[in-house]
């Protein structure tokens, strides 16, 4: 799915599930960075403006969602708690290539950001389909199908600013990176990804 190299081990859902206090916590952090994320790069380039109007709108929306998963706590009487330390976005970032041309960190960035809405969107469909909870069957749906469409503004605007053939390329070494990275990380019972 969206290029990803290694599926989510199935027994992640079945953690999840029993975890989901947890889960609900760690996604509302996922949610935040993802907004804190897109202001960043907006804040790095400014004077790019396809970036600055396509991520705009996602800053709110990521923000929305972060609101979402409040109110799916609330209902559930669980509370924010302190933010986790992400392993899987820690290695990830690592990955960026420092220094060299400004394109070539940002098409970096873009595609980093691409490859954690990928991921997150593969664990939304995953408890869409799987999790006993009626209402948070439909709510991780709906959050799915965005995911996907942030997955797809990234990798487009990394191709507005850097050859495609480049973007490709980079993109097919990341995400086995990204394979690599996810089969060597503890599958926990408190974390998104």
């Amino acid at each position: 799915m969206l290029g990803l190299q290694l599926p989510t081990d199935p027994r992640w859902v079945d953690i999840a599930q029993k975890n989901i206090a947890d889960i609900l916590i760690d996604h509302a952090y996922c949610e935040q960075k993802a907004a804190s994320s897109c202001i960043s790069l907006i804040v790095q380039f400014p004077e790019r403006e396809a970036l600055v109007e396509m991520l705009t709108p996602v800053v709110a929306e990521e923000w929305a969602h972060f609101r979402m998963v409040l109110k799916e706590m609330k209902k559930r009487n669980i509370k924010l708690g302190h933010k986790r330390r992400d392993d899987y976005v820690i290695e990830l970032t690592k990955l960026e290539r420092k220094g060299g041309h400004i394109d070539r960190q940002l098409m970096d960035k873009l595609l980093i950001n691409a490859i954690i809405e990928a991921r997150s969107c593969e664990r939304f469909r995953l408890l869409s389909l799987e999790i006993a909870d009626e209402n948070l069957k439909s709510f991780y749906h709906e959050l799915m199908i965005s995911e996907a469409t942030h997955y797809v503004n990234f990798v487009k605007l990394a191709k507005e600013y850097a050859p495609e053939n480049e973007v490709d390329n980079r993109l097919k070494e990341l995400l086995a990176q990204e394979a690599i990275i996810l089969q060597n990380l503890e599958i926990r019972n408190d974390r998104m990804h």
